[in-house]
């Protein structure tokens, strides 16, 4: 039972990602209310069922509740402006723990960025980038969001930083799935700060393909290691 459990949530999370974006296009506010505060919990789940106890474990999982945390704050952000703050710090620490378990993962060969140390230089013109555009516009949030522009384009190169040092299938899944993050922080900051975007469900999708990536890659990972649970 817990087996095919395991094997279908990820489809529940995507249909589930889907309803709330329906609920978006139609403009149905309660069907987002009810689906969007399951959208990461079936993620721990998944997490929980699909891997061994471990420190590594532990951290994924308090990474994804900080993000849970977070998509309830924004949530209700159309009724107090100011919930943005506590959900602007719940996704801060969840990539401050992504880049923690990134960099515990260990290895003896060499990280991708000194391979190919252009790949840094790419990510660090990216951030500069997206914070020159949008820094005359962030009012008394210039800091907060200098700080968290800093960490996720350092939750980037931390997942490109271990991209050797795993097998090609998780490296592949956690670096998709941290520009995915990138992506998707990045429509949010367009779209509140600068100019509304044509398509806002793109936020939502690209941040939920982008946690279910960090989240498939972990547990191959784990698989790899030996660290995936076996139920029956």
């Amino acid at each position: 039972m817990s087996d095919r459990l395991k094997r279908f949530l990820p489809l529940l999370f995507f249909v589930t990602t889907l309803a709330y974006i329906l609920g978006g296009v139609v403009q149905n506010q309660t069907l987002q209310l009810i689906t969007k505060p399951f959208l990461i919990p079936l993620l721990m789940c998944w997490v929980a069922l699909g891997a061994n106890a471990s420190r590594n474990r532990s951290i994924i999982l308090v990474a994804l509740f900080f993000s849970f945390a977070g998509d309830v704050f924004l949530l209700f952000e159309y009724k107090n402006p100011w919930l943005f703050i506590p959900g602007l710090v719940c996704f801060l620490l969840t990539h401050i723990l992504y880049i923690a378990y990134f960099l515990s993962i260990p290895g003896n060969k060499k990280s991708l960025l000194k391979i190919a140390p252009y790949l840094g230089l790419l990510v660090g013109a990216y951030g500069v980038a997206l914070v020159y555009v949008l820094f005359p516009t962030l009012g008394n949030l210039k800091v907060p969001v200098l700080i968290y522009a800093i960490v996720i384009m350092s939750m980037l190169l931390a997942s490109i930083h271990v991209y050797c040092r795993v097998s090609q299938g998780a490296a592949i899944l956690f670096v998709a799935g941290a520009a995915f993050f990138v992506l998707s922080d990045s429509l949010l900051a367009v779209n509140k700060f600068y100019n509304p975007i044509a398509f806002p469900f793109l936020i939502i999708l690209t941040y939920c393909i982008a946690q279910y990536l960090i989240v498939a890659g972990f547990l191959k990972h784990a698989n790899r290691n030996g660290d995936l649970r076996k139920v029956d």
